[in-house]
């Protein structure tokens, strides 16, 4: 029945209190959550540009809180909320500045979350510092963290890394503000929300941390880039918001975006790949056996049998055994990666044999094989 009802709620707004709709949702229901709450920046007056032009910050009332407690109270119970709502296996992304990020991680620990990495955001085009009597704030800090030490969390490292140029992934991200047309405005043609968050850096949190199909949970929605994301890259998501502007922002917005669905490539982790012997490549015909691999500098060389081992050639004591076995033991290396160590021949280029593996892998999780 929770199922059911997760169902009926999922790809909508909900209008409320994040606290009390989230503690409405089935337990334990969600896959991800990215919460952007207030900041509660303490804005003490305008402030005014060296021209006397005011700047368009955040002094709504939502940022507004008569006290640290209040706000520590505040920020106690939605979190509370996001740990029942958060299935074993979730993870939270919490997003804020100076003035909360500190407070909220501490929050985080001792609800029993576990802490996995935290990002700075470094923006290409920050607010510069008018009065001059502090460093331009340029950056903010988003935690991801897991419900706890033991889940089984999501990371698409593969992902990640290929979105990288093919290098593990920093966590250090240097991406602009909401600017230009991805910026909402209103009828006068001011900002929609004063702090819209950009698609690309929502993309990062939701490819790298959930997988197609997944709910991701934006308790603080806003004008709604969590679900223009999530909606694009095949997950359902939940937007809980208690604005009508922003909320009727958030929906026009979200009828307009369509799923990437033809351009949607799972590039699954290598632990979470089908494991596949180096055997199969012989018993398969990829290798044959007699041939011969060897390592990238053409310098170690050894002979491919029947069942699966390789013997290490111009070796008195004739090393035989794994692709690992032997590498390490060629090396007097107490491991070795056998798969990307060796290489074989095709077409007169030596490419490692895990090339071989992942085509396998590849026909196998196509069920082409």
């Amino acid at each position: 029945m929770s199922s059911q009802k997760l169902a009926l709620l999922t790809d909508k707004i909900i209008k409320g209190d994040c606290a009390d709709v989230m503690r409405s949702l089935p337990r334990e229901s969600v896959d991800l959550i990215f919460a952007d709450p207030p900041y509660n920046l303490q804005l003490q007056g305008d402030l005014h540009r060296p021209n006397n032009s005011r700047v368009d910050g955040v002094d709504n009332d939502w940022d507004k809180f008569d006290s640290f407690k209040s706000y520590d109270d505040f920020s106690r119970e939605w979190l509370s909320a996001a740990y029942d709502v958060l299935k074993p296996d979730g993870a939270i992304w919490v997003i804020g500045s100076y003035h909360n990020i500190f407070r909220l991680g501490a929050m985080l620990q001792d609800m029993g979350f576990w802490i996995l990495n935290d990002i700075v955001w470094r923006k290409t085009n920050p607010m510069p510092n008018f009065r001059g009597r502090r460093f331009t704030n340029a950056h903010e800090t988003l935690i991801w963290a897991a419900k706890s030490e033991k889940s089984k969390y999501c990371f698409n490292y593969e992902a990640m890394k290929s979105l990288n140029e093919d290098l593990q992934m920093r966590s250090d991200w240097t991406l602009p503000l909401c600017t230009g047309a991805e910026r909402l405005k209103g009828v006068d043609g001011a900002k929609a929300h004063p702090t819209q968050k950009p698609e690309s850096l929502l993309y990062r949190v939701i490819l790298s941390s959930s997988k197609r199909g997944d709910v991701v949970l934006d308790p603080f929605f806003g004008t709604g880039t969590t679900g223009a994301v999530a909606k694009k890259l095949g997950r359902h998501y939940i937007g809980i918001e208690r604005d009508d502007t922003y909320i009727k922002a958030a929906t026009e917005r979200l009828a307009q975006v369509e799923e990437l669905e033809k351009h949607l490539v799972e590039t699954p982790a290598k632990r979470e790949q089908p494991r596949i012997p180096f055997g199969t490549l012989v018993e398969k015909g990829l290798l044959k056996p007699g041939a011969v691999l060897r390592d990238a500098k053409d310098t170690i060389k050894v002979t491919v049998h029947a069942d699966g081992s390789v013997m290490a050639q111009n070796r008195v004591d004739r090393v035989r055994g794994s692709i690992h076995k032997v590498g390490a033991t060629l090396q007097g290396a107490p491991s070795c990666n056998g798969w990307t160590y060796w290489h074989y021949e095709d077409e007169g280029k030596f490419r490692p044999i895990d090339d071989l593996r992942q085509q396998i892998i590849q026909e196998t999780m196509t069920g082409t094989a």
